[in-house]
């Protein structure tokens, strides 16, 4: 397992129990709004690392292939306010269409 999967896992693990800890530490009580706000970060952060490092990460290098394009289609059609499931839907499809083309 690469350095960068091992990172992925510990900081999804962290993530997931710094979640599930917050109503029992917390209860009904309400964050600091500074708090607040870094734990609405938490999953989009997550999700970008994902993007990137499924993205871009190949075996200790940097890889540049279709799925470079497909998340860059992805990007400029949320730019145009699409629904995330149709950004996913377009990611896909232009990936697939240059692997194909390739």
């Amino acid at each position: 397992m690469s350095g960068v999967w091992i990172v992925v896992a510990v900081v999804g693990v962290a993530t997931i129990a710094f979640k599930a800890a917050g109503p029992v530490v917390i209860g009904r009580r309400e964050l600091p709004p500074r708090v607040q706000s870094l734990v609405e970060l938490l999953a989009p952060v997550m999700l970008i690392a994902l993007v990137v490092t499924q993205t871009l990460g190949g075996d200790q290098e940097i890889e540049i292939d279709a799925r470079v394009a497909g998340v860059g289609a992805a990007v400029v059609a949320l730019a145009f306010r699409a629904h995330i499931i149709v950004a996913m839907a377009i990611a896909a499809l232009v990936t697939a269409l240059l692997r194909l083309a390739v």
